[in-house]
């Protein structure tokens, strides 16, 4: 988690900026080669991520079974794929994170607040969204810049 808000800061953008930025993983798929390591072998104490609830876990090995030779075999980001909602903050809370680094989102005592907000208030987190977006948006410009006609050559 410290390497994502130094990232962040480095960038320019806060903590609030990577929770409220993170829900963006709530119109997300992933498959299974990117969350894998969380499901078997995880460490040598425990065989699953303990951060992942144990229900979701086994789902998640049921669709990712080992060998799997179905390279499109994986999970949606969360249990509303098609909706940009706060599901994705809910799903967080009960432990049922596909991504580690989202998954420490909730566990976090720097993040763990933001993540409970935005679970409980989708319209803030809307706002607070879209305000990073526009922050991000804003990362690297250069101003001298210019605007191509044509992206593949300079004007």
């Amino acid at each position: 988690m410290s390497q994502l808000v130094q990232s962040f800061s480095n960038r320019g953008l806060g903590i609030k900026d990577l929770v409220a930025l993170s829900g963006g993983h709530t119109l997300g798929f992933s498959h299974c080669s990117s969350f894998e390591s969380r499901l078997r072998n995880f460490s040598v104490s425990h065989d699953i991520d303990p951060s992942l609830s144990v229900e979701f876990a086994q789902q998640l090995r049921q669709k990712c079974p080992k060998p799997n030779n179905d390279i499109t075999a994986g999970q949606f980001l969360d249990s509303t794929s098609s909706s940009f909602d706060n599901d994705y903050y809910k799903r967080l809370i009960q432990g049922k994170a596909v991504f580690g680094s989202d998954q420490a989102l909730a566990g976090d005592l720097r993040t763990k607040s933001i993540v409970e907000s935005f679970a409980s208030d989708q319209s803030l987190f809307f706002r607070e969204f879209a305000a990073s977006m526009v922050k991000l948006g804003n990362v690297g410009v250069i101003e001298n810049g210019e605007v191509r006609v044509k992206c593949r050559v300079a004007n």
